[in-house]
């Protein structure tokens, strides 16, 4: 059964952010925030204007007292810090403040953060607490930051601050606005939802959950190639030698340019080259996605690009990859239905998703594993201590009901 939502509360004007951005500014900042038991935190970065994204500006709430008071209808003496890393460069300090373990750090939708955190800056994060994962552990409908501080706050955010350039500056004061509520607003959240979790008795799991974030490591993504793309599975093998070549022209003048590549050129367009491979600055006109500007741009790259291609063999399709069930062996694979007709009706009686009990991925490796134990359990990753605990003895009940492969 879906939890009842809290009642919301409607918010007074708040004061501006701070903006930090110079070497003073940022020495106050640390002053102020270092020791806090609690801080906010999100990031915006520029992932739609550039080839290599990067973090443009960290958002940060803390209490303006050390108590860090808080309502449940609202946070009083709240400061909030816009933070410029584009200007300030250097940023370990807060990188160490982060990851004080007496400092609860407060996101929503944490998992991107931590991981553009851990890229750009080294940052390793400790004591989350995610508001939108608790909100999923709660059962809400409508979990995104926007409709939960409508719904929690009656605080309406401009979504189309979401595609704006967060690396140009200034920022624009529609861009403060929208950066400053992405913070503001979630201490008064996570407290209103620390009371929701301890009345239904899930806040034990909400902190088990919160603890299984603080493992993400980031990894660098694998180098990017044309069989990444979304439609490559509808091209003919005659094409794949131009398509591979006017792909890999563009991945080249994208990061030349600093520009994602979808920016340079579509991939619908992409395959209409390799389809209808045009000789001509004026046959480029036929592709759809070409403009005047493009063709004066780079038209004459495109032509050599197609030409090249058709020069060379067609690439080898990679083997398909291999759905993960498919490595289990007969029995495994009625154990994995079995784990996930029982991970439905399980998550149906609490009222949550799914993937709040256990992921796909997850009843795999017990499928596989098998465990009999709870230190069996609990080592497999995903699951930790609260899980093997309060999910053990359904699941090797299941698991027990079958004959050893």
């Amino acid at each position: 059964m879906t939890q009842k939502r809290p009642a919301s509360g409607r918010q007074k004007s708040i004061a501006p952010p701070r903006l930090v951005q110079s070497p003073t500014q940022y020495k106050q900042f640390l002053k102020h925030v270092s020791d806090q038991p609690w801080l906010a935190l999100d990031t915006e970065s520029d992932s739609l204007f550039r080839y290599a994204p990067r973090v443009c500006l960290i958002q940060i709430t803390a209490p303006a007292d050390p108590g860090g008071h808080h309502s449940l209808s609202g946070i009083k003496n709240v400061v909030d810090y816009l933070i410029d890393p584009l200007r300030l460069r250097e940023l370990s300090e807060l990188g160490e403040v982060l990851a004080d373990d007496s400092t609860d750090v407060i996101l929503h939708a944490a998992e991107n953060d931590i991981i553009t955190l851990q890229r750009d800056f080294d940052f390793r994060l400790r004591r989350l607490f995610d508001t939108q994962l608790a909100a999923r552990i709660l059962g809400w409908q409508g979990v995104g930051l926007a409709k939960v501080l409508s719904e929690e706050f009656g605080v309406v955010s401009d979504k189309r601050m979401q595609r704006t350039n967060w690396g140009k500056r200034p920022l624009s004061r529609q861009q403060l606005i929208y950066a400053q509520i992405d913070t503001h607003y979630l201490p008064a959240l996570r407290a209103r939802q620390i009371k929701e979790l301890e009345k239904c008795k899930r806040l034990e799991e909400a902190l088990a959950a919160f603890r299984m974030l603080e493992r993400i490591d980031y990894r660098p993504p694998e180098p990017r190639t044309v069989w990444h793309m979304k439609q490559i599975r509808s091209v003919e093998e005659k094409d794949l030698g131009v398509l591979q070549a006017v792909w890999e022209w563009r991945e080249k003048f994208a990061e030349q340019a600093d520009r994602p590549p979808f920016k340079v050129l579509g991939e619908s367009s992409l395959i209409l080259l390799s389809q209808k491979r045009p000789r001509t600055l004026s046959s480029l006109r036929d592709i759809h996605g070409l403009n005047s500007r493009h063709i004066s741009w780079f038209g004459k790259e495109l032509l050599a690009a197609v030409k090249r291609g058709e020069q060379l063999p067609a690439p080898q399709r990679p083997a398909p990859i291999r759905r993960a069930e498919s490595v289990l062996t007969r029995a495994g694979k009625r154990r994995y239905e079995a784990l996930r007709q029982w991970r439905t009706e399980t998550a149906e009686g609490r009222g949550v998703d799914p993937d709040i009990v256990f992921s796909n991925e997850t009843l795999l490796q017990i499928a596989a594993i098998r465990p009999l134990t709870l230190d069996e359990l609990e080592k497999i990753p995903a699951v930790g201590r609260w899980k093997a605990e309060n999910y053990g003895d359904s699941l090797f009940s299941l698991l027990g009901d079958e004959q050893a492969d």
